[in-house]
């Protein structure tokens, strides 16, 4: 069973009607690299919003591999492309936490039209019910340390900074 394929009870979402989350399609790329590109790091994390085939083929190779989904904020009514917000969440597995999945979520952005309406908190809801469905005993994410605003946001969620993060460029 893939990542997006995990059916949630009624009971399981908690979601502001004025979004449904779903799965990204390749009408949605444009919409989501223009998310990635229009936050203070995009630019330096090499987010171009020219040609969106590469975007596309990075889906593919998420869809395929079936750990990893992008999911989007559409919404209510609207057509594949537009949307409010995006995150992915990844199940890890390994050998922390005595072999029991875990998920990662990444790319976390609301679109600016669309912050301040609970979105965030609807993906965040929705994200942790996913986890949860998949049996993962936890849900981490990393932060860009230059996104403030984001950090007390998933300080009032509950998250935790528990780990100072590390990485090379190759």
């Amino acid at each position: 069973m893939t990542l997006q394929n995990v059916p949630l009870s009624e009971s399981q979402e908690p979601f502001a009607a004025e979004v449904q989350i779903v799965p990204a399609t390749d009408a949605d790329i444009p919409a989501a690299v223009a998310l990635l590109s229009g936050n203070a790091v995009g630019s330096r994390v090499g987010v171009e919003t020219g040609d969106p085939e590469p975007y596309r083929a990075a889906l593919r190779r998420m869809q395929a591999g079936g750990a990893t989904t992008l999911f989007v904020a559409r919404p209510e009514g609207a057509e594949p492309g537009v949307i409010a917000g995006m995150f992915e969440l990844t199940v890890l597995t390994g050998l922390s936490y005595v072999g029991q999945p875990r998920a990662k979520l990444e790319s976390v952005h609301v679109a600016p039209d669309w912050q301040r309406r609970g979105i965030g908190r609807t993906m965040m809801a929705f994200a942790e019910a996913r986890a949860r469905a998949l049996g993962c005993v936890l849900l981490q994410l990393s932060s860009n340390k230059e996104r403030a605003g984001a950090h007390r946001f998933y300080t009032a969620l509950g998250y935790e900074a528990s780990h100072i993060g590390f990485k090379r460029m190759l």
